[in-house]
């Protein structure tokens, strides 16, 4: 994994940056392959093909993902970690898949990240006034109550921002970082988000009094995007000092104004500010196996969502993409194994809902057979992303042969996405859907990111894709083989 790794991951924490690993780059867990499974302990996948054909036809047959996905964004809008807003959401959830007659339907208790963004504005003041539509960081800090003006500073990067190093004292360093149009958009957002989670201390350390960074994105219509950034140093050898996302274009526009040699001059208002951890759930429910109960294959999303938008995309579409799997899987019978559903709270500030499903199951974890969340849109899905041994990807590769009417016909071994990192570190083999990530960073952590930029049919097909798997696994003679726990 790059250098942003694990700290930038609990930063960012969303698919969004953990895609990366699912791209390919390598990740500790993915780095440590356990022995190949033999030969001879292939279970026969073929037996399966039956059901996993029922479950195709029973997703592909109506639009009852998206109906469910609407209804649920469209009662309870976006869904911050900390507010009223995501429990009233998970109060709902509950009651519905109690009225879809799970098994042991309920919630486990989770401390969760509380930031509150307030009033914010941010002006360009000269050469001439103008507004610059923006966003506060998550963890930001906020202004003075007249918020802070003062001289800009547009740089490209962290290399420039040395350069420069004598020119940032007093100033807010505006950080234009182009977002790679010619790599794969994961990719590209790990070398961009470096500015959102390391760039306020890379500034304060310099002087500076405030931080806008271009936004995130490789398509703009003047969409700020938010997040999370990281103040690192704990020791708090420099002074916390705010920080915001503008938008590509106004990001591009401050740096034509300085190449000409105009004086800019900054406004920033932020009325952002930390509240005490507060109490939130993640969301359980599951069929019971028939056979061997006490072992679990995990299905989920997370629950929680950045405070604009409906978060939709990310990552109510997920989140309902599992739930949908389980209802279907239900329908065709009780799997052999337990199939679990675990909607997880805070991915977007922390990752704590993930970190406190695996201690409260900790003693259980041997027993869980796989786990998958979607967290990276629910779009057109291409392939599997295997987190486990090596060797046990021509097993993924003969599962995924049942998938080829959805159009998967790729596996590769590569690294778990955000909520079950957390498992996949302790020995779980995960699996994540690679899905079509051309527009994904178009509506991450905007107000664009509304139920309407999902299709019905191709999340239809991450539903086929999520029970099939599910089913499959819980239902098959042996099991996937994960990577070598870390220590603990």
């Amino acid at each position: 994994m790059p250098t942003i790794a694990r700290s930038v991951i609990r930063v960012a924490a969303g698919a969004a940056l953990l895609g990366l690993a699912l791209l390919g780059v390598a990740t500790p867990a993915a780095a440590q392959p356990a022995a190949a499974q033999p030969a001879a302990a292939q279970p026969d996948i073929e037996v399966h093909r039956a059901a996993a054909e029922r479950l195709i036809a029973a997703a592909l047959r109506d639009s009852a993902a998206y109906a469910r996905l609407t209804q649920l964004v469209d009662r309870h809008g976006n869904r911050p970690s900390g507010s009223a807003r995501l429990e009233r959401a998970i109060d709902w959830i509950v009651a519905e898949l109690e009225r879809d007659g799970f098994d042991d339907v309920h919630t486990e208790p989770v401390r969760v990240a509380h930031w509150v963004r307030g009033a914010e504005s941010a002006t360009l003041l000269t050469p001439r006034v103008a507004a610059l539509p923006m966003l506060g960081l998550g963890r930001s800090v906020g202004t003075p109550p007249n918020g802070i003006t003062a001289p800009a500073l547009v740089v490209r990067d962290f290399a420039e921002l040395r350069r420069r190093a004598s020119e940032a004292r007093g100033r807010i360093v505006v950080y234009n970082h182009p977002f790679d149009t010619t790599a794969n958009p994961f990719v590209a957002y790990s070398q961009a988000v470096q500015y959102r989670a390391y760039g306020v201390d890379s500034a304060a350390a310099l002087g500076a009094v405030g931080v806008l960074i271009r936004s995130v994105t490789p398509h703009s219509l003047r969409t700020p995007h938010t997040g999370g950034l990281s103040y690192a140093d704990t020791a708090r050898r420099v002074p916390r000092i705010p920080g915001a996302a503008i938008t590509v274009e106004d990001a591009e526009m401050l740096q034509r104004l300085q190449d000409r040699g105009e004086r800019l001059t900054v406004r920033v208002t932020m009325g952002a500010r930390t509240l005490p951890d507060a109490p939130s759930r993640n969301v359980i429910a599951e069929l019971r196996g028939s056979e061997r109960p006490d072992e679990v294959v995990v299905i989920g999303g997370h629950i929680d969502s950045w405070d604009v938008g409906q978060g939709a995309v990310d990552d109510a579409g997920g989140s309902v993409v599992a739930w949908e799997a389980l209802r279907l899987i239900k329908q065709l019978g009780r799997p052999k194994r337990t199939v679990r559903l675990v909607l997880w709270t805070n991915e977007e500030l922390g990752l704590s809902g993930a970190l406190a499903y695996r201690d409260a199951h900790r003693a259980a974890l041997a027993n869980h057979v796989l786990a998958m969340e979607s967290d990276n849109g629910v779009f057109a899905p291409s392939g599997l992303l295997f987190s486990g041994a090596e060797g046990g990807l021509p097993l993924v590769r003969r599962i995924a042969s049942l998938l080829h009417g959805v159009g998967v016909d790729s596996v590769a071994l590569s690294g778990p996405e955000a909520d079950v990192w957390a498992l996949n570190d302790r020995g779980v083999p995960t699996i994540a859907i690679n899905t079509d990530p051309s527009r994904y960073f178009w509506y991450h952590h905007t107000d664009a990111d509304t139920a309407d930029k999902l299709d019905p049919r191709e999340m239809a097909r991450c539903v086929a894709v999520m029970a099939v798997i599910a089913n499959t696994v819980a239902n098959m003679d042996g099991r996937l083989h994960g990577p070598t726990p870390a220590s603990p």
